[in-house]
């Protein structure tokens, strides 16, 4: 994974964990996301995306298949397994 964690935003006691994370790209812009884990679907979908504060809506296939070569679902797969570590949170899917 190219893009860096910069600051993140954890709220485990919804009803799906909500992750709020703003990553720095490779190229030094701003990549803000917000996603959570939908258990009834059993993996993370973006719910807000602005990219240099600009939005996107919940697009994020546009960045992850570019720069970073892989799919929307293993991106935030990676991101919310170094977070989920960060806090000690188990998904119990």
């Amino acid at each position: 994974m190219q893009t860096k964690i910069k600051k993140v935003k954890f709220e485990p006691e919804y009803k799906n964990p909500n992750y709020t994370v703003i990553l720095e790209c490779p190229q030094g812009n701003e990549l803000y996301i917000k996603f959570d884990y939908t258990y009834a679907m059993k993996k993370y979908i973006p719910l807000k995306v602005e990219y240099d504060g600009v939005d996107k809506g919940a697009k994020l296939s546009w960045y992850t298949n570019h720069v970073e070569k892989m799919t929307v679902d293993a991106f935030l797969e990676k991101i919310a397994e170094k977070i989920n570590k960060k806090y000690n949170f188990k998904n119990t899917n």
